[in-house]
């Protein structure tokens, strides 16, 4: 069976350091912690792992919140660097007028930006393992 590291580089050209043949040991994890009410808003909070080697200076997620009929309630950009080796940061960003109790699931639809210390990298959503601890909202790519 051939590795992680080795289908990434076959598919995407992108190098990745060794240790990806370890399960998630080379990714970056990013959990929907916890949603938050704000008013008639939602306040969600998003962790961030970077598990790679990679220093990110951007890593933009392009998030879809769905309500709970499953329609796309908002679409937001969420900047999740810097990011260092090894670092583990909290993101928080408000959904004004979109109340926590009416959002289904999350939907990471790519990254709108992605810069390591090479520069810009178009393959960085193979990096990402998503995650959620939100009561009943699954966070899905």
């Amino acid at each position: 069976m051939r590795s992680i590291r080795a289908l990434l580089i076959a598919a995407y050209g992108m190098a990745v350091p060794a240790q990806a043949d370890e399960a998630n040991d080379s990714m970056v994890a990013v959990e929907l912690n916890k949603l938050e009410a704000n008013g008639s808003g939602c306040r969600p909070y998003l962790v961030f792992e970077n598990k790679t080697d990679l220093d990110f200076g951007s890593l933009k997620l392009d998030l879809v919140m769905f309500d709970l009929d499953g329609i796309i309630a908002r679409r937001v950009a969420v900047e999740g660097a810097p990011l260092p080796p090894g670092k583990m940061a909290v993101k928080v960003f408000d959904l004004p007028d979109l109340a926590c109790d009416q959002i289904g699931r999350v939907l990471l639809n790519g990254l709108t930006q992605c810069t390591d210390q090479e520069g810009d990298q178009s393959n960085c959503l193979a990096l990402i393992d998503t995650a959620s601890r939100a009561s009943d909202v699954g966070f899905i790519r």
